[in-house]
Order: C-alpha cells, then structure tokens, then sequence
C-alpha cells in the first residue's frame, strides 16, 4: 500500500477528504477482486491439474518475488511466504518467461537443472514442476506454478494448456493490469 500525504485526507476540506477516501476505497476493491480471483484461478487449476500444489510468484521488484497466493492438497505442502533464491532467477530467466516460455519438469531428479535451482526446488518438496509466465503490458507480473511433490508427473499438453489459458486469463484481467 502507498503512503500518502496529510493533505490528501485534510479533514478542512471536505472535496479532497473525499476524494482521498474515494482513492483508497478504489485501490482496495481493486485489490480485492485481484487477490478472489487468484484464489479462484489457483483453486480451479490444483483441482483440475491434481497435484500438491499450485502458487503464485508474484514479482515485486525487478526479479524478486514471493510466494502470494497458495493452494495446497495439505497444509505440509505450504511455502506461502517463500522467496526465490536471487542467484537463481536471473535476467536469463526473466528474459525467457518474458517471451513466453513455458517450463514442464515431469521428474527434477531426471531433468538437466543448474544444481542451484535443483536444490531450490528439493527444499519445497518438488517433485514435478509446471511453470507459466504472467506477462502484463508492462511485462513479467508473475509466474503461475504447479507442483507435485509426491512422485514424477508428466504435464499433458492439456495441463500445459490449463496453466496458460489461467496465466492469460490473470494477465488481462483489469484488477490485475491496473495494480
């Protein structure tokens, strides 16, 4: 939430208190309806993916983020919080989810992973990984993730599909582009 100055809400005038209070009721609707529909969107996907997990990375500077919005199958499962390592997302990766990339890891064991991002991923219990890019007009929003975390599990073309049709659904909803 921004900070704003006194006189944005100076009681003496009654049109600025207004407007100020306007102001802030607006951007807390906005964030609001953001935050239901990314509870909505996750939910939907964890059902329909069935897997342990489902979250979403949202960037909050230039290549660093946190886990926002979670949906696990049991609350083992949580990294809500968590914190990508900044030696593992870099600008090479950021320049790849910004063109569209799409990342399906059936088994992490099996997969060619710097061990960096190998080892990020162990220590969340992941097993299988699907990641989707949330591209806003002003770029990279953030990343839309589906874990499994018991065993391998090969994402179908329909899984792949479901994450981005979310991921696009996300990227143009207007409590998502003007936050």
């Amino acid at each position: 939430m921004q900070i704003h100055s006194f006189s944005e809400f100076d009681p003496s005038s009654k049109s600025n208190y207004e407007q100020g209070l306007q102001r802030v009721l607006d951007r807390l609707v906005i964030t609001m309806q953001r935050d239901a529909l990314v509870r909505e969107t996750i939910n939907q996907l964890r059902d329909s993916l069935q897997v342990d997990r489902v979250v979403l990375y949202y960037f909050y500077g230039k290549w660093h983020g946190q886990v926002t919005a979670e949906s696990v199958a049991a609350s083992e499962y949580s990294i809500f919080g968590s914190k990508g390592p900044d030696n593992c997302f870099n600008q090479e990766y950021a320049n790849l989810y910004l063109a569209g990339r799409v990342r399906a890891i059936a088994d992490i064991e099996l997969e060619s992973l710097h061990d960096c991002h190998r080892n990020f991923l162990r220590s969340f219990q992941v097993r299988a990984n699907l990641v989707v890019p949330v591209l806003i007009p002003k770029g990279l929003w953030g990343l839309l993730v589906a874990h499994h975390c018991q065993a391998p599990h090969v994402w179908s073309p329909s899984d792949i599909e479901q994450m981005q049709t979310a991921a696009n659904t996300l990227a143009t909803a207007p409590c998502i582009v003007e936050s």
